[in-house]
């Protein structure tokens, strides 16, 4: 059999061991008998198994060597923490270990950081989409998830958008055989010039530096049409600190747009 050779990390996978599920159970009982040479034999003989799991995420912008390494970090506390008493294969453990791992590493050094309020609200509102469709089996509309949740639906809406994670143009769209398809061979319009475009996404990133409060002012005042004085009753402050707090936001969008120039 020919074997491929991937080099990932200075990693040669093709000399990688591959042990079958005995040889396995044999290594773990070595492990936590106290042989700690067990413990390497363990990690390397499943870092294929990382490499797969790591391929996934290919298109994350992310180096792979990084997820890679990554990786490694879950696959060894999936070892640390395995016991044979769950009698279910190694990898059938790991692989939600590993994912979860490279998952979290991906959500913490996202491009574009997400305020802990806008996620505990993101998490709040998707849990209550779950418990609805169990209850009903239907998806939820917009309103079922404010009134399960007590937040208002432009705030769901917000918080929901923020977490999601950004599509790389370079994501192929099409799973067939043949030349593949990417995502930014489909995005033409001979209407948006890249000069607009690269307004807003200066614009985008520049928002996404105001601070939650002046975020919500600026969506309600922009987005939704809302009069400083709705707002300010809304959010139960003056008038006139919503008055400040609208200049000073888009003063900082005013800045950062002088700087991309």
């Amino acid at each position: 059999m020919v074997r491929t050779k991937v080099e990932i990390c200075g990693v040669n996978t093709s000399e990688l061991p591959l042990f079958t599920n005995e040889v396995m159970k044999e290594t773990f009982i070595r492990l936590q008998s106290g042989d700690h040479s067990a413990r390497e034999e363990l990690v390397v003989a499943n870092l294929r198994l990382v490499l797969s799991l790591v391929q996934r995420f290919a298109y994350r912008g992310e180096q792979a060597d990084d997820l890679f390494q990554v990786g490694c970090i879950g696959l060894l506390k999936s070892i640390d923490n395995f016991d044979l008493k769950h009698n279910v294969r190694f990898s059938t453990y790991a692989v939600p270990m590993i994912i979860g791992e490279i998952k979290r590493h991906l959500r913490d050094h996202h491009a574009v950081r997400v305020s802990r309020s806008l996620r505990d609200i993101a998490y709040k509102a998707m849990r209550a989409k779950e418990q609805f469709i169990n209850e009903n089996l239907r998806e939820p509309r917009l309103s079922d998830l404010a009134e399960a949740t007590g937040i208002k639906e432009d705030d769901i809406l917000f918080a929901l958008d923020a977490i999601q994670d950004p599509m790389s143009l370079h994501e192929p769209m099409n799973g067939g055989e043949g030349d593949p398809v990417f995502m930014m061979d489909q995005l033409h319009d001979k209407s948006v010039s890249e000069e607009t475009w690269s307004t807003y996404v200066a614009v985008k990133e520049t928002v996404s530096t105001l601070n939650d409060r002046q975020q919500t002012i600026l969506s309600k005042r922009y987005y939704l049409g809302e009069t400083q004085t709705e707002i300010a009753k809304e959010l139960g402050i003056s008038q006139a600190q919503i008055s400040r707090l609208e200049k000073n936001a888009v003063q900082i969008i005013r800045d950062g747009m002088a700087q991309q120039d």
